[in-house]
């Protein structure tokens, strides 16, 4: 964060938000990670795990949108986490009984997967309420940092403290969502600028609109679906932590910290040297480079240089992310918010938990490292692909390239002659 954010209170109460949601999410990762692989031993099962958390974001794609845009922000994201906290307590309690299961972890994970659906992208649409404009580029960057700060040493803490228990994991993730919400309710209240209304289809589908209309986010946030889609690994850290690395928990909980030790080191040199010039290009390699890192970690036996891999992959990811970030949030108007958040978390939330269920079935098929340097291999070829797709983006200089009119123009559907109330 620059010295300006520092000194910015309601920006320093969202960012421990983000920094206490994401520990709390990481230590629940890790713990119902491990419990799965030790109750059923199944790769298949790891995968499902994320497409159940995928699911929702399919089924309530439209409504994400409209809470985020009609009702106030911060309100929204404070019940979102403390609905997570009570899964924590849920699992602490289903745990002491022994009472949890296979299919209470399938279930659970569909919870969750609803919640954090609606979560993220009202939170993304939030900060550009919390900060000013000439702010937010830094501030995505800075927010995106909170999660990785986190990630350093949540995952490897809730590995530790499996090692001890599961009850005690399950009410660390819980206490430390409920501090989480008390930061949220410490925002200012965002502005009551024009809500909009539910008008049929049209006004639902404005998101996806928004998106198809502009080449250059939509060509972005298409990359990084794809690219992560093939080549993320997440899913298999348990197999390469029990019988690659032969690591335990310990080892887990460093695999899942190491991307975000990466990506924090980019994060850092991001928030001092941004990129202005040739964005397009920078994303495109650092797509490349996630690739790259992703077949090395594949192909590694060795506990650090799987770290390493893991830490240049998180670097890039970085990259990546703060470009995707910055033209989303930079060229849409807060009334699209939402919606477009929405559109933009459900392509994110493909690439992520639509990932795992695909590298948890190439992993049931062809064991974990083939399906990980496969995946990696299918990144860099996605990258090639998409250069050729999307020239305009490929030769993108700046993350604002529109003018402030063009940008603040919304879609309309194609028969409506008069401007709907979005």
């Amino acid at each position: 964060m620059t010295h300006s954010l520092l000194q910015h209170r309601p920006f320093q109460a969202f960012w421990l938000s983000r920094v206490f949601t994401a520990a709390s999410f990481q230590i629940l990762a890790v713990a119902t990670a491990w419990q799965m692989y030790s109750i059923t031993g199944s790769a298949l099962d790891l995968g499902l795990v994320g497409l159940l958390e995928f699911v929702p974001r399919v089924l309530f794609i439209l409504q994400i949108g409209q809470v985020a845009d009609r009702y106030d922000r911060r309100l929204v994201t404070t019940i979102t986490k403390a609905l997570q906290s009570l899964a924590a307590l849920l699992l602490c309690v289903l745990t002491l009984q022994g009472m949890l299961t296979r299919e209470i972890l399938f279930a659970l994970a569909f919870v969750l997967g609803t919640v954090r659906a609606f979560e993220i992208p009202t939170m993304q649409a939030l900060l550009p309420n919390v900060v000013p404009a000439a702010l937010l580029p830094r501030a995505i960057v800075a927010s995106a940092s909170a999660m990785q700060c986190a990630t350093i040493v949540a995952p490897a803490l809730g590995g530790l403290l499996f090692a001890v228990g599961p009850v005690q994991t399950y009410a660390l993730s819980c206490g430390l969502m409920l501090i989480a919400c008390g930061l949220m309710l410490v925002l200012p209240k965002p502005p009551c600028g024009e809500r909009p209304t539910v008008r049929g289809l049209d006004n639902l589908l404005a998101g996806f609109r928004y998106i198809r209309e502009r080449r250059d986010i939509f060509g972005a946030i298409s990359l990084d679906l794809f690219a992560v889609l093939f080549g993320g690994a997440t899913a298999l850290l348990p197999i390469f932590a029990s019988e690659i690395l032969h690591a335990g928990p310990w080892g887990l909980g460093l695999l899942r910290s190491a991307p975000a030790v990466g990506a924090i080191t980019m994060s850092v040199v991001l928030a001092y040297f941004p990129i202005q010039r040739a964005v397009g290009k920078k994303m495109f390699l650092a797509v490349g480079v996630f690739g790259m890192a992703t077949m090395l970690f594949g192909v590694s036996r060795s506990l650090w240089l799987s770290l390493l891999a893991l830490a240049i992959l998180g670097a890039a990811d970085m990259v990546s992310m703060m470009v995707r970030g910055a033209l989303v949030q930079l060229d849409t108007p807060d009334p699209m918010r939402g919606r477009v958040s929405a559109v933009n978390g459900l392509f994110i939330g493909a690439s992520n938990q639509l990932g795992e269920f695909e590298s948890g079935l190439t992993a049931h098929y062809f064991g974990a490292p083939a399906a990980v340097v496969l995946g990696g291999a299918c990144t860099m070829l996605v990258a090639g692909i998409w250069i050729r797709c999307f020239p305009g983006l490929w030769h993108r200089e700046g993350l604002r390239c529109e003018s402030a009119a063009e940008s603040a123009e919304l879609p309309q559907p194609a028969h409506q002659a008069q401007p709907v109330n979005v």
